[in-house]
């Protein structure tokens, strides 16, 4: 593995880098009522996230869903360790470095350090003897054998008095890590979770589980409680790790280097903790293994399942408000904070699959509205239906489903609708839904109107999105050679309101006949077809009455 290092700048130090190469119309399509974006206010990202209490319930949780607090107290290891059974010589680099003869091992002549070889790829050479008397350097310094927490801290950038954002203003990914696995301490929760968010933009999963394999290892074999304690803090992050991996990320070698650390751990004897890793890589392969079962299943208008004959006017208004929500939640729920963060930095759908599927259905439901009322030929036919989406959306916002609002809206207030002659009580009635999504400061009506709801609620993701692309490309990825964890800070807590949604779900009864009534929105005309029959409808040569907000305009 290569070392934390700062990558070479290009071009202008002032400038951000360009937005990478866009490879997806989902995406874009979604985040259209987003082309009047401004810069927030700095403050906006820099908030306190949820209590650490939550998160502090997220790790205890963990640990006996995994049985892990009993993996430490367990007798399974004995302080002396029996040799470990002989392997066959093709097995034999398996074997750990950190027990020979069953006595433990100086941890400091465990294994070679992770990311330190030389830039070929080599191990370092040996030190001439001038080097070898001179003081070792800071960079050096094997950080991640570090233990001693004041030593921690001297070798991390901390903010400034009055500053606002994290303690942690910087440092290298080594005492990064470092520093999130001192998970004992109730001062560092919110530090080790935004490290856990966002250590993707700086390491790969793989090079991470590495580096906490090498720790973990360094200090695993000794008696002395503290070191035993660092080991156990050590282990835990890396069940952590493994836990929160998105599935398109569990590859085939990440497996076989998690599956080659479970036989370690056993021939050293830990068998408890064997156990907690195995459980842990299992439930994730078969989450994987679901998802590709779901993903082959065609969707319910493909599946010989008519759509329900009648008209939109046949449910209740609360009714269709409920289903729109269930089926945005059940999708909702599915997106894996990782791929949220991976698109803001890569815009890539590939990388972000549930996250896609999720903006799909968003621009499936709003194509499907415009055209509903489009394809209808007589005026009041078409107000009606207009009249019954602005009931919708009074629902909606009552439900707190923001995404479901906002496919609405967009249909409601896209060109080919909003061009044609509509009754000045339907149009204002209209204008005042669309302050909700109004760009004057930073979409500030949207924001206060988020800040202020009681979960559950299912966000509009564009907005998540458009803040965390402009953080990072905003703010570099290092500063002085050392990585900007302020950046992470913010992007962690822009992510937060959103993993906060996640966990509080909504109790609403599956209606089937609203749901094949849906089709999957799968029956709507593109935007050329709507343009078509809007122009029909009214030509471009008659003019149309100006509403009070487009006066005012």
């Amino acid at each position: 593995m290569g070392d934390f290092a700062a990558p070479e700048s290009t071009g202008d130090p002032e400038k951000p880098p360009p937005l990478p190469e866009k490879k997806n119309k989902h995406m874009l399509a979604y985040m259209q009522l987003l082309e009047d974006y401004s810069e927030p206010q700095p403050s906006v990202f820099y908030q306190t996230p949820q209590n650490e209490h939550v998160y502090q319930q997220k790790n205890k949780l963990l640990m006996e869903v995994y049985g892990f607090n009993d993996s430490f107290s367990s007798t399974d290891a004995p302080q002396e360790l029996a040799p470990p059974p002989a392997l066959p010589p093709k097995q034999r680099q398996l074997e750990s470095p950190a027990v020979k003869d069953g006595h433990p091992r100086d941890p400091s002549s465990v294994g070679s350090v992770p990311g330190k070889e030389n830039r070929d790829g080599g191990e370092r050479s040996p030190k001439s003897p001038d080097a070898t008397e001179s003081a070792q350097s800071e960079e050096e310094v094997d950080e991640l054998s570090l233990i001693d927490h004041n030593e921690i801290m001297a070798r991390l950038t901390l903010k400034q008095e009055g500053d606002d954002g994290p303690d942690v203003r910087g440092g290298s990914g080594d005492i990064l890590l470092v520093h999130a696995t001192e998970t004992d301490r109730k001062d560092l929760v919110l530090y080790c979770e935004a490290f856990l968010t966002t250590y993707r933009t700086f390491i790969s999963p793989e090079e991470l589980i590495k580096k906490l394999q090498y720790r973990y290892e360094k200090f695993s074999p000794f008696t002395d409680t503290f070191k035993k304690r660092v080991s156990k803090n050590t282990f835990f992050v890396l069940v952590r790790v493994v836990d929160e991996l998105c599935l398109v990320e569990l590859t085939e070698e990440i497996l076989k280097l998690l599956m080659e650390l479970v036989f370690r751990l056993v021939c050293n004897g830990e068998l408890s903790l064997a156990r907690v890793l195995r459980k842990n890589i299992l439930d994730k392969v078969d989450q994987k293994k679901l998802l590709r079962c779901a993903n082959s299943d065609q969707p319910l208008a493909a599946r010989g399942v008519a759509a329900r004959p009648g008209t939109l006017h046949d449910f209740h208004s609360h009714e269709i408000a409920e289903q729109l929500t269930l089926l945005d939640a059940e999708l909702f729920y599915k997106i894996e904070i990782p791929e949220v963060l991976l698109w803001a930095k890569e815009q890539n759908e590939e990388k972000s699959p549930n996250l896609t599927q999720f903006t799909e259905h968003f621009n499936n439901m709003s194509y499907w509205v415009r055209s509903i009322i489009m394809l209808q030929e007589k005026a009041q036919d078409r107000e009606r239906l207009l009249l019954k989406f602005i009931k919708i959306m009074k629902h909606l916002r009552k439900l707190n489903n923001f995404n479901s609002y906002l496919a609405i809206l967009s249909a409601l207030d896209s060109a080919p609708i909003r061009r044609l002659e509509w009754q000045k009580q339907t149009s204002e009635g209209l204008a005042e839904y669309c302050t909700l999504i109004d760009s004057s400061s930073s979409f500030r009506a949207y924001r206060a109107a988020l800040s202020e709801v009681e979960p559950p609620c299912i966000p509009y993701l564009g907005l998540i999105l458009q803040d965390l692309t402009f953080v990072h490309l905003g703010n570099p990825d290092y500063i002085d050679g050392k990585v900007n964890f302020s950046k992470r800070w913010q992007q962690f807590n822009i992510l937060d309101s959103m993993r906060c949604f996640q966990q509080a779900h909504y109790d609403i009864r599956r209606n089937d006949d609203i749901i094949n009534f849906f089709n999957d929105f799968s029956d709507h005309l593109a935007e050329e077809a709507l343009w078509e029959l809007s122009l029909k409808i009214k030509p471009r040569n008659i003019t149309r009455r100006k509403t009070d907000r487009e006066e005012k305009t």
